[in-house]
């Protein structure tokens, strides 16, 4: 399954980085307020699509841009074929694809690939997680201030803003620095190699998540909720760190989130 996912990556890259900086003003939509979509992110998804379902005919898929709710299903594949896409449509180059798999609703596997740079971070249950076939751990720092923390924006629920910047403020006068990536697949696989030692964001989808989840707890670090809790994948609450910070992270965020406020209204 994990030669199935990485093959439906890499093809899915090759798009994207043939038409990185070429896509006219005019064939970009907007999908919603601050939120954007080319043709780009539907022949990703679709090349995704194609792949994985001539492999496994039998599998239901969630993908960001056709759907999906097959949560019955035994295999369910959670796929964003362009995680950033705002960057790339800006040109920034930082963006990749997610591609994760759940089996009766707990991660099996996951990749994330980030065609520019030829990173290919993956993942399956029990057995480690993988940068570019090189094992890959989480860092080993235990305190809040020795540690460099990634976040994303609440740019979908700005009226979250206020206890978001809050706890901005509060992380940002501890740690040695923040980062703010703009593709939350890139911060999870970060997270996994050690690069960063921790990550939060509100209002993720399941498809920004579903393949980092098993990355980084494969790496042997820690994915939950603002309050600890395992149900983060579908409450758009998300927090993931090296384990040895978390509860750190979490006793500076959950103050600011003192009950689940609703993130789309």
């Amino acid at each position: 399954m994990i030669k199935v996912a990485q093959t439906a990556a890499r093809t899915a890259g090759k798009i994207l980085l043939d038409n990185f900086r070429k896509i006219p003003a005019n064939e970009i939509r907007r999908k919603l307020k601050n939120d954007f979509i080319s043709f780009v992110d539907e022949q990703s998804e679709k090349s995704i699509l194609k792949t994985i379902a001539d492999a496994f005919p039998e599998h239901a898929f969630l993908a960001e841009e056709q759907g999906g709710s097959a949560h019955d299903h035994d295999y369910l594949w959670i796929i964003d074929p362009l995680d950033g896409t705002t960057n790339y449509l800006q040109g920034v180059p930082v963006f990749a694809i997610s591609i994760g798999l759940l089996h009766k609703g707990q991660p099996k596997l996951g990749v994330i690939y980030d065609p520019l740079h030829d990173e290919m971070f993956w993942a399956e249950r029990g057995k480690g997680a993988f940068l570019n076939g090189r094992p890959i751990t989480v860092s080993k720092k235990s305190r809040l201030d020795e540690s460099f923390i990634a976040t994303g924006f609440p740019f979908k629920a700005k009226h979250l803003l206020e206890p978001y910047l809050a706890t901005f403020q509060d992380i940002f006068k501890e740690c040695i620095g923040k980062r703010r990536m703009g593709a939350a697949a890139i911060d999870l696989a970060y997270v996994a190699a050690g690069r960063f030692d921790g990550f939060w964001e509100l209002g993720l989808s399941p498809w920004d998540q579903a393949a980092g989840w098993v990355i980084v707890e494969e790496a042997g670090g820690k994915v939950t909720d603002f309050w600890g809790n395992q149900d983060f994948l579908y409450s758009h609450y998300t927090l993931a760190s090296n384990g040895l910070i978390h509860k750190q992270l979490i006793k500076k965020i959950s103050k600011h989130f003192e009950e689940k406020i609703k993130v789309y209204q």
